[in-house]
């Protein structure tokens, strides 16, 4: 008996320190990408941005390319950890893919985009876009640089590198990475490391369309730090203009752009509360405009719940939308109805017209 104890005391002291290691190893390694830091644009572009000329961008959060629709994700209540397989990974990389390049837009931003992660069998997923869509200039900036996550047990997350990614037809002159206010403490370890890039393309007229990619935070301890994210970005965007560029931001706002999605869409939130609207007092004496994408003769939702396979009544939001400064003429601004069969974000689209 007491030789029985001691080898339990044993193993449970194994793996007692076993686990202390681990944590100690997670905290150690944490570490933030740093700020203001040069990207470099890759892809020749031969285009040119002119004033008064219709254009059009689409912006797509493609979930590592693991969300088809009978996906549902571990940190969102569900049970997946990496994409179903090799071969089905890829075989839904190339649909996104084609998809993107079917919309021939002029812009593109693409949100989780892994370059080489655990989850998605470190395929690199920058380099599938750019084979898909050439005659592009674009960028990739990191914003998930995670060690190695040890669970769930029976399929460890693994360790990520992951980013945003902008396109552009027209020469993209310079890019730069911005780090984003995140949560101090525990919750730190569970967010990205949040950022927006900042794309610079000249213009005949002499200035410059400047494109923001961002994917802002979504759980968050009290919604603090979502909307001092936001406030970042949308100081940056008026900075810009006031000096007299035009600028768009595109991507995921983890946020009800609607601000009633549950009565447009017919579906109640529940439980679900990490999709509030961006408070209106961010956009005070700032010469910037959201604009949530909406046909409302066919509402399209941008966003499934992803801790469930999807299925009819799951919850829906939109929270993919653009961001424009008001020298921007917005002419449409819709869902691309894919039934969320490639990720658990359909894409948005919007043309615009750029100001003389």
């Amino acid at each position: 008996m007491k030789k029985a104890l001691k080898i339990a005391g044993i193993v449970l002291l194994a793996l007692l320190i076993l686990v202390l290691g681990y944590v100690a190893y997670v905290f150690l390694d944490y570490h933030r990408i740093e700020d203001n830091l040069p990207l470099t644009a890759e892809g020749a572009a031969a285009g040119e941005v002119k004033a008064g000329t219709a254009y059009t961008v689409v912006s797509y959060n493609m979930g590592f390319g693991a969300y088809e629709s009978d996906y549902s994700f571990f940190m969102d209540g569900g049970t997946e950890s990496w994409a179903w397989s090799k071969e089905r990974l890829d075989t839904n990389l190339k649909n996104i893919a084609e998809l993107l390049k079917e919309q021939n837009a002029a812009f593109y931003f693409v949100e989780e985009v892994d370059t080489d992660a655990t989850r998605s069998y470190h395929r690199n997923e920058a380099d599938i876009l750019r084979g898909a869509l050439t005659g592009y200039s674009s960028v990739w900036g990191q914003n998930y640089d995670s060690p190695f996550l040890f669970w769930p047990l029976t399929q460890p997350h693994g360790a990520s590198e992951s980013g945003l990614m902008t396109f552009s037809s027209a020469p993209i002159a310079s890019s730069l990475r911005r780090s984003l206010p995140i949560e101090t403490g525990v919750m730190k370890l569970v967010d990205l490391d949040r950022c927006y890039t900042v794309s610079r393309v000249p213009m005949e007229n002499g200035k410059e369309l400047v494109l923001y990619a961002v994917h802002l935070s979504a759980y968050t301890s009290d919604g603090v730090i979502a909307n001092e994210q936001a406030e970042m970005l949308l100081s940056d965007m008026q900075s810009e203009y006031e000096k007299g560029n035009y600028c768009i931001c595109g991507g995921d706002f983890n946020k009800d752009l609607l601000g009633n999605s549950e009565e447009v869409f017919g579906i109640s939130a529940g439980d679900y509360t990490w999709a509030q609207p961006l408070p209106e007092e961010l956009f005070r004496d700032k010469n910037i405009t959201l604009v949530p994408p909406l046909d409302p003769e066919n509402p399209v939702p941008s966003c499934r719940n992803a801790d469930a396979p999807y299925h009819e009544g799951q919850y829906v939001v939109t929270v993919d939308g653009f961001l424009v400064s008001d020298n921007v003429t917005v002419n449409s601004a819709t869902v691309i109805d894919t039934g969320f069969a490639y990720s658990d974000h359909n894409p948005v689209t919007m043309t615009f017209t750029l100001q003389p």
